[in-house]
């Protein structure tokens, strides 16, 4: 029978618990690393509206089509809008804004947007508006095949 010293077991033992440790600490810091992108890469289309109340979204179709977001008395007055478009791309050929009493907005926003992307801000006419919907005419040239969602934030 072979007679094991209990002095290299030990340093067998420290050397293996060394790199192990060295191992652990690499993959934790790789997974912070990997969350903190992965977790920017969801908020970069919305950050810029994180005083914004979000009025309404809609997921868009692969043609040509109109959609409308009813937003309504209930939500209160606006002084400005931000449209921001997730998951795929879309291009925009107008926006309409009807207000509370009637009269209408129309916004000229050609603009392609790509997935996680948003527009300028919207100063709306005469400030203070109850919004009673918005209408968006776009179409969707998506080579994903992953529909577009539209958002639409106010602010006060």
């Amino acid at each position: 029978m072979l007679a094991i010293n209990p002095f290299v077991v030990r340093w067998v033992q420290g050397v293996y618990k060394l790199k192990n440790n060295s191992m652990n600490l690499t993959i934790k810091i790789f997974a912070l690393v990997a969350i903190f992108f992965v977790g920017s890469s969801f908020t970069t289309a919305t950050q810029g509206v994180n005083n914004w109340t979000k009025l309404g979204s809609k997921k868009v179709s692969y043609k040509l089509d109109r959609d409308v977001i009813r937003v309504g008395a209930h939500e209160g007055t606006f002084k400005k809008l931000k449209v921001v478009v997730t998951g795929g791309s879309l291009n925009m050929h107008k926006m309409v804004v009807e207000y509370g009493n009637g009269s209408k907005d129309n916004i000229p926003l050609k603009h392609n947007f790509s997935k996680r992307s948003d527009s300028r801000v919207i100063d709306l006419q005469g400030n203070n508006r109850v919004i009673k919907d918005i209408t968006f005419w776009y179409d969707t040239k998506n080579k994903s095949r992953r529909k577009a969602q539209v958002h639409v934030f106010g602010k006060r």
